[in-house]
């Protein structure tokens, strides 16, 4: 039998290792920037188009290459970093595998231009494919230079299925937050399609370096950690209790200088914040561990986010206590107060004092028996005067809103509970004995309908849902949502990744209903929003948005419509405990199934339940 195993060839070894190594622009970017540290430089500048499909091209002041490491380079598993297997075990770089440069060369199109301080004349070299094209000598600046084009251009499966431009960038500008984070003192640049997101400067404090990534009031936010034992020293900053978010946490673990993912110790943070934080929210974290190199293992995961440690339940008890000093120490855990200087004083019952009884008035001459048509002599109005004028009133504020009554969707939004049924052919119409039957409203939250083939149970808030959703959705499409000017602007902040998603998505926010203007300093302002979205958060709503494009694909209009939607439903919908009127129910039920999707909320949740005649017997039998 002929033998069956054969060697792969470098450029097929080489597209299967950039398969784990290179999983979008934001890994090659981690790559070469983590390769500029390890060579010294104290400037990095990454310049981006198309968020990185087109061009990624990352300078650096560092040491440089000669002739022949730059053409070794881009070999698979050539690395000045290691030398035998015991190295692994004393890392002291970034890098060490050799696989980076030529995982990226086999799937991109590289120019390479570098020096050696000492030398008066660079190297230039161009590589297609893991094929060197080219190498020449090359005026350059010292350091390197390196140009990455149309990545995944002979990989067309690995490049269709790239997230949009918005979401690929925001993973790089990700990256790159946790690479400026933990090399704080080296000057960062990133621009993109020629805008300036980021200009670092050189020699920064770890503090000053998160208030220049973040935000200038984190400065305020935050509470220093310095420990230092045998086994781990750590050092950092935590957010107070009240600083805490529902979303978009800023929580960074490094270790020796390089960023992990730690479950184990994310959860010794959060135990230190019970009962100081709701259940929903969690804190911000920047910590530094330094440890031995041999206690840890980084050759875990291609990415190397993922660290063993040695000793981590001792490492674990120590961060436990750091952060529970912190907390304490900056008063950060309330704690009971005895001082009653400028406290309210509570009076107190002296026995001297006489307690005189209230006195009551009454009126002598009304009669609750009297006829209606006449007042009582103190002008006091019988109740159900006062209630027959206010109908009347009533009927007169709408007199023409009975006219109205062609479009019952249309009413279910504008004042859902009061709006008119109207007779209209609904997919539940046989199901239904019949509109005119007295609906029940269980414990304030299920209505109960009589069917031909049983009960049916309906959610009254997840129907209501359903009804809002769908009107929202049609209003959208035939370009008749309403906006409304608020009466205080809403100022949002965001991190140059979300400010970057905004500015992608203002035309079809502004299609919505919105009215968005750039402030600047990543800082936003809504002037109007929809007519329909009354009593919403405008800014959570907005936050929402950017986190759901953020984690999405590729139909961005489609999604943020829809998501828009479903939250102002949601916050406009009927809530649990809410009373129903006999004409609000109606409404609601004959709005529900003129749906084409009855059944179902628009995010899968079932919005009622037939109860059989079948499973009604079974109960008494």
């Amino acid at each position: 039998m002929a033998d069956i195993i054969k060697l792969l060839p470098d450029s097929v070894a080489n597209q299967i290792a950039a398969g784990e190594v290179i999983q979008r622009p934001a890994s090659v970017i981690k790559e070469l920037v983590e390769n500029s540290i390890d060579a010294g430089a104290t400037s990095i500048e990454i310049i981006l188009k198309d968020a990185g499909r087109t061009l990624i091209q990352v300078i650096d002041n560092g040491s440089g290459m000669s002739e022949t490491d730059a053409r070794l380079a881009f070999e698979r598993h050539a690395t000045s970093k290691i030398k035998n297997a015991e190295d692994l075990f004393a890392l002291h770089t970034m890098g060490f595998r050799g696989e980076a440069l030529a995982s990226i060369a086999a799937i991109a199109q590289i120019e390479l231009r570098t020096r050696k301080h000492d030398s008066p004349m660079g190297t230039k070299i161009c590589i297609s494919a893991s094929k060197c094209e080219s190498q020449e000598p090359d005026y350059c600046q010292a350091g390197c230079n390196f140009m990455i084009k149309n990545l995944f251009f002979n990989v067309p499966a690995r490049r269709k299925f790239l997230k949009s431009n918005q979401v690929e960038l925001s993973n790089i500008i990700k990256e790159f937050e946790k690479l400026a984070l933990v090399n704080h003192t080296v000057e960062f640049k990133l621009s993109h399609n020629g805008n300036m997101l980021y200009q670092l400067m050189e020699g920064d404090s770890f503090k000053k370096r998160i208030a220049s990534l973040f935000s200038r009031s984190m400065e305020q936010q935050l509470i220093p950690i310095e420990t230092a034992t045998s086994i781990v020293s750590l050092s950092g900053f935590i957010s107070r209790p009240e600083n805490a978010r529902k979303r978009n946490c800023l929580q960074y673990l490094f270790v020796n200088g390089r960023h992990m993912r730690h479950p184990y110790f994310h959860k010794a943070i959060l135990s230190c914040y019970d009962q100081l934080i709701p259940s929903d929210e969690q804190p911000n974290y920047f910590l530094n561990f330094t440890v031995e190199p041999e206690s840890i293992d980084v050759n875990i995961h291609p990415t190397k986010n993922e660290i063993k440690f040695e000793n981590e339940q001792a490492i674990w008890q120590i961060l436990f206590a750091a952060v529970k000093e912190a907390l304490g120490k900056f008063s950060a855990v309330p704690t009971i107060e005895f001082d009653t200087e400028g406290a309210i004083d509570i009076p107190i019952g002296m026995p001297n004092n006489k307690v005189h009884a209230p006195e009551i008035d009454i009126d002598p001459n009304y009669n609750p028996f009297a006829p209606s048509s006449r007042a009582s002599s103190s002008g006091y109005t019988p109740f159900r005067d006062h209630a027959n004028s206010k109908l009347q009133n009533w009927d007169l504020l709408y007199q023409n809103f009975e006219n109205k009554r062609n479009n019952a969707t249309q009413f279910a939004t504008e004042n859902p509970q009061q709006t008119a049924l109207v007779d209209s052919e609904s997919p539940m119409d046989n199901e239904i004995e019949s509109y005119n039957d007295t609906y029940c409203q269980l414990k304030n939250k299920y209505i109960l309908v009589p069917a031909k083939s049983g009960l049916l149970l309906i959610d009254q808030h997840r129907a209501h849902i359903r009804v809002l959703f769908d009107t929202l959705i049609e209003a959208k499409a035939g370009k008749h949502i309403e906006s409304q000017r608020v009466l205080f602007q809403e100022v949002i902040r965001l991190s140059p990744a979300q400010s970057q998603i905004l500015e992608e998505l203002k035309d079809e926010m502004e299609s919505l209903g919105f009215e968005i203007g750039f402030l600047g300093d990543n800082s936003w302002t809504v002037n109007s929003s929809p007519a329909n979205l009354k009593g919403i958060n405008i800014k959570d709503m907005i936050l929402d948005v950017i986190d759901s494009v953020n984690t999405g694909g590729h139909s961005i209009s489609k999604r943020v419509a829809e998501h828009i939607a479903l939250s102002s439903a949601r916050a406009a919908a009927v809530q649990y405990g809410q009373h129903l009127t006999q004409e609000e129910m109606d409404s609601l039920v004959a709005s529900l199934f003129r749906s084409k999707e009855p059944g179902y909320t628009p995010d899968g949740k079932k919005t009622m339940y037939t109860l059989t005649f079948e499973e009604i017997n079974k109960m008494f039998s």
